[in-house]
């Protein structure tokens, strides 16, 4: 099945450039070094899907023109990654369609209590977005024919998930892999992964230690997001392995 990747963002949950700041990165005038918020959009027969529906969501889906929306897939319920969720109205009402939205029993909740009005229906009908949510585990599910892979991870403490598509995963926010995560990454095409920085941090990989992940993984190509200002594009290209790189803000793949 022929798949096209697109990342609407790249950037860590305060984007790039950050407000109030004027280091290298922040000023860049590398486009590579202005980075929205993560997620991708996957374009796949005639079905459209994103992965989180962040903050930027609505820039995102104009500057990449995503004509549709079937489904969102959630890895988890921190802001950068659902604020972006009511700017699936458009959906609703221009082309009389309800969103499948699927994400673990946890994120349910924390969504119920960001869009009440959105699971509890205290809006006039006409008004409130329309989605389905679905509830998934570790159990594969399917969106039509394509078969989606739940991949457990830990964001700090904080239980999310990453998701396998066909030879390609995408595992943002991550800290630490289970075990039994690993077998369910091998023989992949392309792999993302979440490198936030240089300098340590509690809930996320360093790049050097997404580097190391991405070595252990050994897809045929690594693309790193969820970037802070403390990495630059240019220089990042310059250090990686040849099989790995920093993605950027509208690159295209093709699976």
């Amino acid at each position: 099945m022929a798949m096209e990747v697109t990342f609407l963002g790249t950037g860590t949950s305060m984007g790039i450039p950050m407000i109030g700041c004027s280091c290298a990165t922040c000023s860049s005038l590398d486009p590579r070094d202005k980075r929205l918020r993560t997620s991708v959009w996957i374009h796949y027969n005639d079905k459209h899907v994103i992965i989180d529906s962040g903050i930027d969501f609505r820039q995102q889906a104009l500057e990449q023109r995503i004509p549709s929306i079937d489904a969102v897939l959630f890895t988890h319920h921190h802001v950068d990654h659902i604020f972006g969720l009511d700017e699936l109205r458009p959906i609703n009402f221009l082309q009389n369609k309800t969103v499948i939205a699927y994400g673990t029993a946890q994120t349910k909740e924390h969504l119920k209590r960001v869009y009440p009005y959105v699971f509890e229906g205290h809006n006039c009908s006409s008004d409130v977005l329309k989605i389905e949510y679905r509830i998934f585990d570790t159990t594969p599910f399917k969106i039509d024919d394509l078969e989606i892979i739940p991949i457990p991870l830990f964001h700090g403490e904080l239980p999310v998930m990453g998701f396998r598509l066909g030879s390609f995963a995408y595992c943002t926010d991550v800290s630490r892999m289970p075990k039994e995560s690993y077998e369910l990454l091998r023989d992949l095409d392309v792999l993302v992964l979440g490198a936030l920085r240089n300098s340590p941090h509690p809930t996320h990989f360093t790049l050097s230690e997404a580097v190391e992940e991405a070595r252990n993984i050994n897809a045929a190509k690594t693309y790193f997001v969820h970037m802070s200002h403390e990495l630059r594009h240019k220089k990042m290209l310059q250090q990686l392995p040849v099989n790995m790189a920093p993605a950027f803000d509208g690159l295209k793949i093709s699976l």
